[in-house]
């Protein structure tokens, strides 16, 4: 079952809570996503941990419910 834009939006911001979350469907079939996530906790943090710090907050719905997420992270 595809996993709709406020329940990723939900899910991120329960883990990073002053993230700012834009998510586009690309496809139109609520399967294949671009999200662009901004927050204070990503300053010191590389791109590879700041994507973890993402895929956490997904609770292992990616790959599962969430077929395709391509991410954007930038510090507030």
């Amino acid at each position: 079952m595809p996993l709709p834009i406020d329940e990723i939006k939900k899910l991120i911001k329960d883990s990073i809570p002053d993230a700012t979350v834009e998510i586009k469907d690309l496809m139109g079939d609520n399967n294949h996503y671009s999200a662009i996530i901004k927050s204070k906790l990503f300053n010191n943090l590389n791109k590879i941990e700041q994507h973890k710090l993402v895929y956490k907050s997904l609770k292992g719905k990616m790959g599962n419910e969430l077929h395709a997420l391509s991410i954007t992270t930038e510090v507030k």
